[in-house]
């Protein structure tokens, strides 16, 4: 389509006069021109100009004649990337037929296991004389290892060795019945195979994809559970030593966050043992090694529960062309009767452990890998391994202010009489990256930590913690944001109002950072707003919040939605303290949104919502399958204070937790009552009936002006039509009619041209990518396109939402008319685009 826009321009039908001479270049003039190429791809005809003058090489070449030199070499340079990618995706392809034939394989042999196994039952119930065999007591356990086969290494090199070829039949074998994951269908760009089982003890999940890093920095990053296991507080080696076949042993204690306040959190005493295969693969398994008795004393010990791991792992393979395949196996018992009872499923659930690790795992070395070859890049110049750790720190900081441990200073306040919010205090908080960084809060007090837990019914959790993204004013005050801001700048806590703000209740989102699997977002909030000072002036009052969402995309892996910020300058250094605050919501089933019927891409309206609640009488078998829905909110929010300040600080964060959960629970009846049809908020999300209508819009009004399609559309439905304008290749989007115009809709190219999101687009304007002149040239046409109905713009350069520069080939303006025949937006179509 790209190339039949740019001969519609006008610029390229001429190309082909005056071409038929069949030019042949010098090593010199190649080298001239690729030395160009390099710097610019796509010369003006006035640098092409250029370029003939100060290179007398050459001047026998006439200008037509390089530009298309020029257009030959970046179309070599597109099929060289289009058979690198084919290349790519066939290696994976390889690799997954692989990992298809070895699972018919696995399902081959354990049916006929179970025939034999069958045959065996059938000839036992026909022998009368059997009646009374006892041979149930057969049935195989996994006998737990006393603690002391751990007194030596003999002993611990037997059970090594036990728990690699119990790992092995788990990994490759048919030790488990394992079944496939529901939602989770293999292919080539899919995270990977992912099964999980539904028998025995304990709950357990398996995992395998292909990886493109060696074994050995696989085998690294896996075993740095602290950098992606999210509910890893500590991991700590204590004994380790090297096996008689050039293994390693290590005697490994591991303590687990809990997930929310109304349970304790969980630890692990386990033996990893590394070791090599003869085919050159790499094998990393584990197992607990003896009960609740065993392991390192810790000083709030009584804070944690011991779970049991059975034999897991890591089968790392190394692939041909490149690459690994990665089996990962977790199998724990998680010691469920210890939480109530409403929240066991969140411990004997195989399909949550598997989002929680067995999933992550894999996306994890995934990210690397894609990361370690270029082809992610982030906003802003910043380096992905600091952006993990923002992510990190923002993730370890929440755990640590929901679980409150003892041996981190945390400590309970007596309550007010009400039990709904726990307040807990640290006067020896540490913010900084590392524990010997300076203390942000130690001199002034310390941190207050206000927290609360609730259960929610009928309540999608991805719609809950969008709509708290989104809507940010129907819950916070931003003037306590700016009063944890300003401690946090300062180093010196105030209390709230000595310095009142002004906000204008704006919020702009600029993206960061997005998982390969779209599963977390690291972004920048600004909220817009004015200090006033004492002797009445007016300073820039903008708060900056570092936010990390999780599980709010339609397709989430993860098992549950949150929203977690902190306070960080605007400077964004890297080791910027943090004090992250939010809210998780975690499902209490295995059902997924969409079987509930409710769509999770929905946005909310809560106004309308409560409106509709209020009047409109939903009859009972519109929501029969909601009821069963039900999850856990956790909130926490984290405020600094001074020692003199503490009570007032403390009755401060009752009362504005309190308040958010009033808030919380009024979206939550609103998203309960409403009906989905009728709740499309004012984003214009895919697969919404309004987005559907634009598309069908976009495309006749594009055919009405130019007499052309502007799409290659053989589909018969709206949604089909939909698909094809948000996956095409051109940036597409369509911007209102105002005095400043804002863009109100774009395609997936659209938004990552302006490096925004659709929740932000609606905070870019039309002048804030053209630069002054451009900007003029676009006014003084405006009556001419408002006349004709289109207009052609040049190749030109404009700007991203984050200020990058963005030079396109063509772009094409047009009115997009309703079914009333009336002019409802602009659309806009850059052809060609890249970032300089």
């Amino acid at each position: 389509m790209a190339a039949a826009v740019a001969v519609r321009g006008g610029d390229m039908e001429k190309q082909s006069m005056d071409m038929g001479k069949y030019v042949r270049y010098t090593t010199e003039q190649v080298e001239a021109l690729e030395r160009v190429y390099a710097e610019c791809p796509k010369p003006s005809s006035t640098r092409r100009q250029q370029l003939i003058r100060e290179c007398p090489i050459l001047a026998n070449i006439e200008p037509k004649q390089i530009k298309v030199w020029f257009q030959n070499r970046r179309c070599r340079e597109k099929q060289r990337k289009e058979a690198s990618r084919l290349q790519a995706v066939n290696r994976k392809l390889t690799a997954m037929n692989k990992l298809l034939m070895e699972e018919n394989e696995r399902l081959q042999k354990q049916v006929t296991q179970l025939v034999h196994e069958n045959a065996i039952m059938r000839q036992q119930l026909q022998n009368v004389s059997l009646a009374n065999d006892t041979s149930c007591e057969s049935v195989v356990t996994t006998p737990q290892n006393p603690l002391r086969d751990a007194n030596n290494p003999a002993g611990l090199l037997s059970i090594a060795e036990e728990t690699l070829a119990e790992f092995l039949t788990k990994a490759t074998g048919t030790a488990v019945d394992w079944v496939p994951m529901p939602g989770m269908k293999p292919g080539p760009d899919s995270v990977g195979i992912v099964a999980i089982s539904h028998s025995g003890s304990g709950v357990a999940a398996r995992a395998c994809g292909l990886v493109n890093l060696e074994t050995a920095k696989i085998a690294e990053i896996l075993k740095d559970k602290p950098s992606w296991f999210r509910d890893c507080r500590n991991l700590e080696v204590f004994t380790m030593f090297p096996a008689g076949n050039g293994g390693m042993i290590e005697l490994v204690y591991m303590q687990m966050y809990a997930p929310t306040t109304l349970a304790p959190a969980r630890d692990l005493w386990t033996l990893r043992y590394t070791t090599s295969l003869e085919d050159g693969s790499l094998v990393i398994c584990e197992r607990s090694l003896s009960g609740s008795g065993s392991g390192p004393n810790t000083t709030a010990a009584h804070q944690f529960v011991r779970a049991e791991m059975l034999p897991s792992g890591y089968l790392i393979r190394p692939c041909e062309g490149g690459g690994s395949i990665v089996h990962i196996v977790d199998h724990l018992d998680l010691e469920a009767w210890s939480v109530p009872e409403v929240l066991r499923p969140l411990y004997e659930s195989s399909i949550v452990m598997a989002q929680k690790m067995t999933i992550a795992a894999l996306c994890h070395v995934k990210q690397i890998a894609q990361e370690t070859t270029g082809e992610v890049v982030y906003a802003l110049g910043r380096q992905p391994a600091v952006l993990r750790s923002f992510s990190q720190r923002l993730s370890r900081g929440f755990n640590d202010a929901i679980n409150g441990f003892n041996d981190d200073g945390w400590s309970l306040m007596e309550s007010d009489g009400m039990d709904d919010v726990v307040i807990a205090t640290n006067s020896s908080k540490k913010t900084g990256t590392h524990a010997n960084s300076t203390n942000a809060f130690a001199s002034t007090g310390g941190v207050i930590c206000a927290k609360a837990s609730m259960l929610l019914q009928s309540v999608p959790p991805a719609l809950l913690v969008r709509f708290l993204r989104e809507h940010r004013s129907e819950w916070a005050d931003n003037n306590i944001d700016a009063y944890s801001a300003a401690s946090l700048k300062a180093g010196v806590c105030s209390f709230p109002g000595l310095r009142p703000t002004r906000f204008s209740g704006n919020q702009i989102i600029m993206p960061l950072a997005q998982t390969i699997e779209k599963e977390e977002s690291l972004e920048v909030v600004r909220l817009e707003g004015q200090a006033l000072t004492e002797d009445g002036s007016v300073l820039s009052g903008d708060i900056h919040l570092l936010q990390l969402c999780c599980g709010i995309e339609a397709d989430s892996l993860g098992g549950c939605s949150q929203l977690v910020f902190a306070p960080i300058d605007e400077l964004f250094p890297d080791d910027a303290p943090l004090l992250p605050s939010g809210f998780r919501v975690i499902p209490l089933n295995s059902k997924t949104v969409k079987q509930n019927g409710l769509p999770s891409t929905r946005t909310l309206d809560l106004a309308s919502s409560l409106e509709i609640g209020c009047s409109g009488n939903q009859a009972a078998g519109d929501r029969s399958t909601d009821n069963d829905m039900r999850s856990v909110l956790t909130i926490a929010f984290q405020f600094p204070y001074e020692a003199r300040l503490q009570e007032s600080v403390v009755a401060t964060a009752r009362q504005y937790i309190r308040g958010i959960v009033s808030s919380v629970q009024r979206v939550s009846v609103a998203i309960t009552r409403a009906k989905p049809e009728n709740n499309i908020g004012h984003k214009l999300l895919p697969g919404s009936a309004e987005a559907m209508t634009l598309a069908r819009w976009i495309c006749q009004s594009y055919n009405h002006h130019l007499g052309i399609d502007l799409l290659r559309y053989d589909g018969q439905t709206q949604d089909s039509l939909l698909k094809t304008l948000w996956h095409h290749q051109d940036a597409i989007m369509c911007c209102s009619f105002e005095i400043q115009p804002v863009f109100t809709f774009a395609n997936q190219a659209g938004l990552d041209m302006l490096e925004t999101t659709l929740v932000a687009l609606q905070d870019i304007t039309l002048d804030r990518i053209f630069d002054e002149p451009s900007c003029k040239v676009l006014h003084s046409q405006f009556a001419r396109l408002m006349e004709q109905g289109y207009l052609y713009l040049p190749a030109d350069v404009c700007f991203s939402g984050m200020g990058r520069r963005v030079s396109f080939e063509q772009a094409i303006v047009w009115k997009v008319l309703g079914e009333d025949q009336n002019a409802h937006c602009l659309a806009l179509c850059f052809v060609n685009w890249s970032f300089l």
